[in-house]
């Protein structure tokens, strides 16, 4: 049977993709799993950034030999054209922190993945696309991609965009915990008394929720194409 692993920072990324799949969680980590007769399907997700992917990669492989992992989840756009709400399959990914540079295993066109150790803003997100010449920016993608290659296994990179090049939007990364834990409640409370923070916010909200289900949607395709497991958990009418 071959194990597909897919790996996401927060829960709501796989949310539209993980509907109705048995769910767990063991050390701080969220498992959900599915299988046909030929397939098992793996998520995963431990919270933002690098060292909370590379949790999730090794508790995944807890259970097995993974023969192919996808990285998923939420980015930012680094370019004005590339609109809010939209899923793209990554050609590759840079990592920001040491200057590697990882192919995907797919023909997924142009567009790179730079991985930064940090939320970017928007000066930041400028320098990511002069200096790497990326589209999208994430947390986690590049320790997925170099586990994958020490594994010689195939590596994908599907990325939602939950705001765009322009977003202004408060400084997130105060919000996330060591451990890559996003701290919601501390979080809702900043912004329940910033009421100019809040059309930015609802933009990402709703970006968010149709990237997850763009995303979700990149995977059935790719990894269902009969669609058994995505009818018997009600996505024929998958919808953004």
């Amino acid at each position: 049977m071959t194990r597909v692993a897919i790996i996401a920072a927060l829960p709501g990324e796989l949310k539209p993709f993980v509907r109705g799949w048995p769910h767990s969680t063991r050390n701080g980590i969220d498992f959900w799993a599915q299988r046909d007769e030929e397939e098992e399907w793996i998520a995963a997700c431990a919270g933002a950034g690098q060292d909370a992917a590379t949790r999730a990669f090794a508790a995944l492989e807890e259970g097995g030999p993974i023969e192919l992992v996808f990285s998923v989840g939420w980015a930012g756009a680094l370019s004005a054209g590339i609109a809010g709400g939209t899923a793209h399959n990554m050609a590759g990914v840079f990592d920001v922190r040491t200057g590697e540079r990882f192919n995907c295993d797919a023909d997924s066109g142009p567009l790179w993945l730079a991985t930064s150790p940090r939320v970017a803003g928007r000066a930041e997100k400028l320098r990511l696309a002069k200096t790497y010449k990326a589209s999208l920016v994430d947390m986690e993608a590049a320790a997925i991609a170099r586990l994958a290659a020490m594994r010689e296994i195939p590596f994908y990179c599907i990325k939602g965009v939950s705001d765009s090049l322009d977003a202004r939007l408060p400084d997130l990364n105060r919000f996330i915990a060591p451990d890559g834990k996003f701290r919601m409640r501390a979080f809702v409370l900043f912004a329940a008394i910033r009421p100019w923070h809040w059309p930015a916010l609802i933009r990402m909200g709703e970006n968010s929720r149709k990237a997850a289900a763009a995303i979700a949607q990149s995977l059935f395709e790719f990894l269902d194409a009969g669609g058994q497991i995505r009818n018997s958990n009600g996505y024929s009418n998958l919808q953004p």
